[in-house]
């Protein structure tokens, strides 16, 4: 499949969405909570309505699934080869927050891997892309469009983490690590900064959803980088359960030993 040519398309669709949920961020907007006790707000859905009807009529024989939409019992989706798999928002916490730091996710997933993946960050007026193969590429708060690909580390590495999930585990990795410093970054964008060469690792030991990671992933893979669990395995999506395992984000320089 040519995924180059639906590319600008998905773009546009992720911009369409982003343009949306920044006019609510700069509102007065309300929070939800969903039954998990997670937040929600306007924004998620509005972005959702959007996304899916712009990927729709993109192909509209790809199967989606969103966080904000009606889940496809098991038994449909185990026989999805193809599919997108979208995050209205991810970061909600940092929407409510007003930190800037959350993102619109939109990532092709085909037999486990995605393949494709678009993140915007409305807030910061940044967005990235990539393609399996082809390479992936950052749009700036001036509308540049450039390359990008993972740095090769230093002796200090740079460790990109999230303030609210700085667990005893993760703090266990990143001191095993040896000399480091820290990057702070919220939602998917701890994957975009080490796919620009702005940090070199990520751990993440504690809970996500398939949705969460997807697309960065995908930017990730197409400027250099990889994603595995802490057992050496690839991070697979289009499971039956869509937590996701433990993971460790890195250029291809990071090789951990089970």
């Amino acid at each position: 499949m040519h995924y180059s040519s639906m590319l600008t398309e998905v773009i546009k669709v992720a911009d369409e969405a982003s343009t949306r949920v920044l006019h609510i961020y700069q509102s007065d907007f309300k929070v939800s909570y969903k039954e998990d006790e997670s937040p929600i707000t306007a924004a998620d859905v509005a972005s959702h309505e959007i996304i899916v009807k712009g990927l729709r009529n993109i192909a509209r024989d790809i199967p989606i699934l969103s966080e904000e939409g009606a889940q496809a019992p098991w038994e449909e989706r185990r026989h999805w080869r193809r599919f997108w798999l979208v995050d209205p928002i991810d970061g909600t916490k940092e929407f409510t927050q007003r930190t800037g730091e959350f993102t619109v996710n939109i990532a092709l997933i085909e037999e486990g891997e995605p393949v494709m993946g678009v993140v915007t960050a409305p807030a910061l007026k940044e967005a990235f892309w990539g393609i399996k193969g082809e390479g992936a590429s950052k749009r700036d708060r001036a509308g540049r469009i450039h390359r990008i690909h993972v740095a090769e580390p230093q002796a200090s590495k740079r460790v990109v983490a999230s303030k609210n999930h700085l667990n005893d585990e993760t703090r266990a990795f990143i001191e095993a690590l040896g000399p480091h410093q820290t990057v702070q970054a919220g939602s998917s964008l701890k994957f975009c900064r080490i796919a620009e060469g702005h940090a070199d690792i990520y751990p993440r030991m504690g809970p996500t959803s398939e949705w969460d990671t997807a697309a960065a992933h995908a930017v990730l893979l197409a400027a250099g980088g990889n994603v595995t669990t802490v057992d050496c395995q690839p991070l697979r999506y289009g499971k039956e359960n869509v937590l996701n395992p433990y993971f460790v984000a890195a250029g291809n320089w990071y090789i951990r030993r089970p």
